[in-house]
């Protein structure tokens, strides 16, 4: 939980951009990985040791705090390897390490850092939450419990008075937006078998993400099925529930998406973070949440249900492999320069066109993911309604761009 008192909004952090992106959108905390031992080894760029005090000098000028994700599978060959990134992180300041392997978590206490228990490790119970907080200030509950369940470990922890490490209560965390996968918290074997790419070690191939046939085996019959992607839930989303979550005692919100680009970092943190503060405001309305709901649809989702909180038996399953965001972006040119005084881009346009009145995206490692409308443009040093390829453009800008940032213009996907 945060200072203030407020439930604390986690954001994933795949790269730079993203980020530079959640800070920028009120994130209070953020997650990433270091290459391969994370869960998102694959589908994600991920830090190198080296960007751990980039990462921490970001964070800490905004006050916010960092945790590193190592919760796959260890053998013994990545023994030297956790404690040389834990070393590096406790150097560099990473609040925490989220964990579920016990030589991670071992290791982690024996050099003073934090632990976060990941949900692959699929609490359940006030007994678990007890044998843990031997080790962890943070426990991420599995993602298959109802917030009935869920606020009753909460009640327990405060009636029991069951305190972490560091002295203080044992905080929980849950998932409040993004993928889902089939399998029990993530625990997911049909990579591994159809392909040998483990996705315990951050390696899924996202087997049911795609379209299946079923045939009896027997006489040979293909049973009919109402949605051939049987095994693809939709997106979790909490939005339109999130004052029962806070209720619930939950001091952890965390935003699924490290494999997810920036633009979808800013518009699910931007809008759990209005909501957060709404219902600490008094003013949580369902006016709100549909406008929420209608952002948050603009960015990738394959749908939305509320996962088991609500007390679903079954999953909703999407209907589609890809995304189902009502915007897309176009890759339009690169930045060149910005103009401090007159808060004036330049960029260089070199895919499609561009016209006063589009929306647009800068999207840079440092500049993160930037939102605006072209209200008027220069295009070679005159004044113009369109920019082509080939073409130098010049529009205001309310932010700053660099040299490397990427200009993209929004557009309505047919979906």
């Amino acid at each position: 939980m945060t200072k203030s008192g407020k439930i604390e909004l986690m954001s994933p952090a795949g790269d730079f951009a993203s980020l530079q992106t959640a800070l920028d959108n009120g994130a209070d905390s953020i997650y990433f990985g270091i290459e391969q031992l994370n869960m998102r080894a694959r589908s994600s760029i991920n830090f190198t040791l080296n960007d751990l005090d980039e990462i921490d000098k970001r964070c800490s000028e905004k006050g916010v705090r960092t945790y590193l994700t190592l919760n796959t599978i260890i053998y013994d060959h990545d023994l030297s390897i956790i404690k040389t990134v834990l070393d590096r992180a406790k150097k560099a300041n990473i609040t925490a390490v989220i964990a579920m392997d016990q030589a991670v978590i071992a290791y982690a206490r024996q050099i003073g850092m934090g632990v976060h228990i990941s949900t692959q490790i699929n609490i359940t119970n006030i007994e678990t939450v007890k044998f843990y907080a031997l080790f962890a200030e943070t426990m991420v509950l599995s993602r298959e419990l109802s917030l009935s369940q869920v606020k009753k470990i909460t009640q327990q922890i405060e009636k029991e008075k069951i305190k972490s490490p560091s002295g203080n209560l044992v905080e929980i965390e849950i998932f409040g937006h993004g993928a889902l996968c089939m399998a029990v918290s993530g625990k997911c074997y049909l990579s591994l078998h159809s392909h040998n790419s483990s996705a315990n070690r951050g390696a899924c191939k996202q087997n049911c993400r795609k379209k299946y046939t079923v045939i009896d085996q027997e006489s040979g019959f293909e049973i009919e099925l109402d949605n051939e992607y049987m095994m693809s839930p939709k997106d979790l989303c909490t939005i339109d529930f999130l004052d029962q979550i806070v209720n619930a005692g939950v001091k952890v919100l965390k935003i699924e998406g490290r494999g997810r680009a920036p633009e979808y970092v800013a518009a699910v943190t931007k809008c759990y973070r209005e909501a957060i503060d709404a219902i600490y405001d008094g003013n949580f309305s369902r006016e709100k949440v549909k406008n929420w709901l209608e952002q948050l649809k603009t960015v990738y989702n394959r749908g939305f249900w509320s996962g088991y909180y609500l007390g679903q038996k079954l999953g909703e399953w999407s209907e589609n492999p890809g995304s189902n965001a009502t915007q897309k972006k176009i890759y339009i040119g690169k930045g060149r320069h910005f103009y401090p005084k007159m808060q004036i881009g330049e960029f260089e346009i070199e895919a499609y066109d561009l016209k006063v009145g589009d929306k647009i995206l800068v999207q840079g490692q440092t500049t993160g993911s930037q939102e605006s409308e072209v209200k008027s443009m220069m295009v070679n040093d005159l004044t113009a309604q369109e920019a082509k390829k080939g073409d130098v453009l010049t529009i205001p800008l309310s932010f700053k761009i660099r040299p490397s940032d990427k200009l993209y213009k929004v557009v309505k996907n047919e979906i």
